[in-house]
């Protein structure tokens, strides 16, 4: 695996990484009316759908470790599963984009691509081929029928 940081730790990055950018840039700010509810529900929605995924791998007896997903015993393809592949990456992506509406500024929304980039390009992308080296043909059929993220 490429990764050298856990998944949250890397979203805890970009939330502080969106704070300094909000701070350092107040010319790119927005406000409207109830922001500040409708961040919070962003992130209560992220924050459902990680736990929700993390209960299903608990389910399946599966790990949810980012740094060993050969040691994944058993397919999860119920729930969000059905939708996105990556149902707890995306919580995290939607959980910063609560945090930018929060903060109000546009620039902020900047790091949700890299995040996601990031992720993708060092997480993501190895996850799936060691998954599908272990589950092969069904693994691959999962592939082509649910998508990366959404």
């Amino acid at each position: 695996m490429k990764l050298l940081i856990p998944p949250p730790l890397q979203a805890i990055i970009c939330a502080g990484l969106m704070w300094l950018i909000s701070q350092q840039f107040p010319a790119f700010g927005f406000s409207f009316g109830l922001q500040q509810s409708i961040a919070i529900l962003i992130c209560m929605l992220g924050i459902a759908m990680d736990l929700f995924s993390v209960g299903l791998f608990a389910r399946n007896k599966t790990t949810v470790s980012p740094f060993s997903p050969q040691n994944t015993e058993s397919l999860v393809t119920t729930g969000l599963y059905k939708y996105t592949r990556n149902p707890m990456y995306l919580g995290m992506a939607i959980i910063l984009t609560g945090l930018a509406v929060w903060l109000g500024n546009v620039l902020s929304f900047l790091i949700i691509p890299c995040f996601a980039w990031y992720l993708t390009m060092l997480q993501i992308i190895p996850e799936e081929e060691i998954l599908l080296e272990k589950f092969g043909e069904e693994y691959g059929d999962y592939m082509m029928r649910v998508r990366r993220w959404i």
